[in-house]
């Protein structure tokens, strides 16, 4: 008997038009969309050279801050200006006070794995609670070295699993009760129970794999519906899926092999930012792909949520 896959229970989005690039950057590795409600910008990064993008779309104003390190992900803090961000080591703040430009000057709160030097963070998040979730990951993507943190606003730092090669994500359930993950050159994409009220996560299970020519689950988000976004390295592509059957309900296509990251933004939360990357890619894929490593957006028909704060 063939199986059959379980019928999504959310209806599938309506996407306007194609994606338009709107800031051909050139990133190596573009990352950590962030949509700032306050400041109505965009934050991204690119992690490899490494510098810390802003945007406004009501004027087009752009900023660039150069880091001296990888930085890796980000969020917005609720007590002060400036963000939380990962840096190669761990955990630290920047204020965007400062002079856009080189020689920007983060703080660092905490580094969790002295001894894992081959490693570095990667992507990250805030839950609804104001928690820092950062995973670390092996610098050559090979080693299962990477690890999953929250980073609380009174310094505490708590390690709830172990053993990844590359860590992407995280984002929740729309009722908060699940966390996805992923590790990206395994191709899981996975589930966790998640306790809210405690900040713990349990029972860790493949939620979903991509098809082969699809490529590989990178950074991902969830509309106000629940459904969940996600950026295909090596697929060209966004997908949005069904929260329980993981079932495909639409797909994004863009003019670049590595698709990282996304995040709804705007003042109506509708338009989806879309970071991509030139990292990996042939001297002929490159030439082929003009507009790899730029950011892009596209409007949705249904808004996501905004991004929470850090709580610190």
């Amino acid at each position: 008997m063939k199986e059959t896959s379980p019928l999504p229970s959310l209806p599938a989005p309506s996407v306007a038009g194609e994606p338009e690039c709107i800031w051909p950057a050139g990133a190596e590795l573009g990352e950590g969309t962030l949509w700032s409600q306050r400041e109505q910008a965009l934050y991204w990064i690119d992690i490899l050279t490494p510098r810390l993008f802003w945007f406004r779309p009501a004027d087009g104003a752009r900023r660039a801050w150069q880091f001296d390190e990888e930085i890796t992900a980000i969020s917005e803090r609720a007590t002060a200006p400036g963000l939380i961000l990962t840096l190669r080591r761990g955990f630290a703040l920047f204020d965007t006070t400062q002079l856009p430009g080189a020689g920007a000057k983060p703080h660092y709160l905490h580094q969790p794995e002295p001894e894992r030097t081959g490693n570095r963070f990667n992507d990250g998040k805030c839950d609804s609670r104001g928690r820092f979730w950062g995973g670390s990951m092996d610098f050559d993507c090979k080693a299962p070295t990477g690890a999953l943190y929250r980073y609380d606003a009174d310094g505490r730092c708590t390690k709830h699993d172990d053993g990844f090669e590359v860590t992407n994500g995280p984002t929740w359930s729309a009722d908060g009760r699940t966390m996805y993950f992923n590790n990206t050159v395994l191709n899981n994409l996975y589930a966790y129970d998640f306790d809210m009220e405690a900040g713990t996560v349990s029972n860790r299970r493949v939620w979903h794999r991509f098809p082969k020519p699809d490529g590989l689950p990178d950074g991902m988000t969830t509309d106000a519906a629940g459904r969940l976004w996600i950026a295909h390295w090596g697929g060209s592509c966004v997908t949005c899926h069904d929260p329980v059957s993981a079932a495909e309900l639409c797909r994004i296509v863009l003019p670049a092999s590595h698709v990282t990251d996304c995040a709804f933004g705007d003042a109506d939360l509708r338009t989806l930012y879309i970071t991509t990357a030139r990292n990996g890619l042939t001297a002929e894929q490159q030439a082929a792909e003009p507009l790899a490593g730029g950011l892009f957006k596209v409007r949705i028909d249904s808004p996501g949520v905004p991004a929470a704060l850090f709580a610190g």
